[in-house]
């Protein structure tokens, strides 16, 4: 028994080893950790329990009979965050560059069904030089099966991709699927063809960080939701996004307790401007409205006109989706509609209540982005409102302008709640443009010009540039003193509490993609 033991533990010695020691070296040399590693500092001390060990690769091709490590290049398990039952893969980039074929896949796709019968969170640790090539097909066959896994699971569990090292080819469709992106600063990237066949087909010059770096994805394509400067960092990162998310979409976010105190916030009632032109900055209206210390922001660095992310508000987890007044006056156009559509059904998803703060004057206007979409992009924004029940709640804090006011979660789509501050505009449009529509003939005819517009603005504005118009008619619930905001918003989620909304009877809906 004792001869028995002992060759499990060699077994289990090697497979800790990985592609080697000289290989671990390399990785550390790089500022990247080992697969291991990762698993070690995202999990409950003591929590992990590996599968799939000992598995090996059972190809012969190419000189692979000589290339066999136990685990083929990747870790995968279960384990705990704050007590939390999540799954995990590390893909382990000293063995074979962390390629994926067959038995590679295989053991994500395991981890992947255990997680979806079970109702727990997948988290996948990306290192990968991408399909191992000498395998050939069935390289591409595992990818397509992790693919299909993600998508039965999208909505199902929550899915988060952290990329530690190379994501090309393939392999980078796995994480898009998947809820959150994260990656790390110089370490990290993400492309479907790498720079040498860029600058084949199109005989561009590219870096690799240039073409797919973090920050590249985080600043123009967006594919990327949160950045970070290390790997610890970013494994921090994902411990904290967990804490706002519940388990499964069966499930509620953790609700933490919470001593009520003094709610009244007075700096809210100088936060806006008294010249509507003059921006300001909606952050310190959100960090103004929640829990001390609570906003998680997601996709910071795109499309900075829309502000999304996670809070607490009296200790209940909700979903923040804000107009950006210090960035393009807070305008809608394509990206910060996808960013918001993205971020809304996500909370939907999850039974995350939504909280939207409102000051749009309305949707970017200009060839670029009528020929790019921004018709089917707003839609996608308005579609995902529309069809969330989750509770939602908005506050109009200043300009609600045209079809953005119907996009931005308005009482017509569905929204339980909808509060104005006296500040607000509530129009079709601003009040410059309006007079000289309607009162064009007038205008034309006056003597001074000028004069008269301005006269004309005045009174449209008085008329219409307030919230009282909507109020009257029910579509705004109440218009508030800002500094009550937070103890409104506090108690109406909480008479929400049991909302419950079904939408019609369907196999799913066409989302305008």
């Amino acid at each position: 028994m004792n001869e028995k033991i002992n060759l499990l533990q060699q077994k289990i010695q090697e497979a800790c080893l990985g592609g080697g020691q000289e290989k671990i070296d390399a990785q550390h040399k790089k500022g990247k950790l080992t697969a291991r590693e990762r698993i070690h500092f995202l999990l409950d001390e003591g929590s992990f329990e590996e599968i799939g060990m000992l598995v090996q690769h059972r190809s012969r091709n190419f000189g692979l009979d000589k290339q066999t490590f136990l685990g083929d290049g990747v870790v995968t398990g279960y384990g705990t965050i704050n007590g939390r039952l999540v799954y995990v893969f590390s893909q382990d980039f000293t063995v074979l560059g962390g390629s994926l074929a067959e038995a590679h896949a295989e053991k994500i796709c395991r981890i992947m069904d255990l997680a979806m019968k079970n109702g727990a969170p997948v988290i996948g640790l990306n290192d990968s030089g991408g399909a191992r090539i000498q395998e050939g097909v069935v390289s591409l066959a595992g990818y397509a099966d992790i693919f299909y896994r993600n998508t039965l699971a999208s909505g199902v569990i929550p899915q988060i991709s952290a990329i530690l090292g190379p994501c090309a080819g393939g392999a980078v469709y796995s994480p898009a699927i998947t809820d959150f992106i994260m990656m790390v600063e110089n370490t990290s990237y993400m492309f479907v063809t790498g720079p040498n066949v860029v600058k084949t087909v199109t005989h561009e010059n590219v870096t690799s960080e240039e073409l797919g770096g973090a920050l590249t994805h985080a600043t123009k394509s967006g594919v990327t939701h949160l950045t970070y400067a290390n790997e610890i960092e970013c494994i921090q990162g994902i411990k904290k996004l967990l804490s706002y998310i519940p388990q499964n979409c069966e499930e509620q976010p953790m609700l933490l307790p919470y001593e009520p105190g003094d709610e009244i916030r007075p700096a809210l009632n100088t936060i806006v401007p008294e010249n509507p032109n003059q921006p300001y900055d909606m952050k310190e209206v959100i960090h103004q409205i929640v829990d001390e210390g609570s906003f998680f922001e997601v996709h910071k660095d795109y499309a900075e006109n829309m502000v999304v992310g996670f809070a607490r508000l009296a200790g209940r987890s909700i979903g923040v989706v804000a107009n950006q007044p210090a960035y393009l006056a807070g305008v809608l156009d394509i990206k910060s509609s996808l960013k918001a559509a993205r971020f809304v059904r996500f909370c939907d998803c999850f039974n995350i209540p939504l909280l939207v703060l409102e000051d749009v004057p309305g949707f970017l206007p200009g060839t670029d982005q009528e020929w790019n979409g921004i018709i089917t992009n707003g839609a996608k924004l308005l579609y995902a409102f529309s069809e969330a029940t989750v509770p939602r709640i908005t506050v109009i804090t200043r300009k609600a302008y045209g079809g953005a006011y119907d996009v931005m979660n308005s009482k017509h789509i569905g929204a339980d709640m909808n509060y104005a501050w006296p500040t607000a505009e509530i129009a079709v449009m601003g009040a410059k443009g309006a007079a000289e529509i309607i009162f064009k003939n007038e205008i034309a005819a006056a003597d001074d010009k000028e004069a008269k517009w301005k006269e004309k603005e005045k009174e449209y504005a008085v008329m219409f540039a307030n919230p009282y118009e909507a109020a009257a008619r029910g579509f705004i619930d109440e218009v508030i003193v800002p500094d009550q905001t937070r103890i409104k918003l506090i108690r109406a989620f909480e008479m929400l509490q049991n909302k419950a909304e079904k939408l019609p009877r369907k196999k799913h809906g066409n989302i305008p993609l």
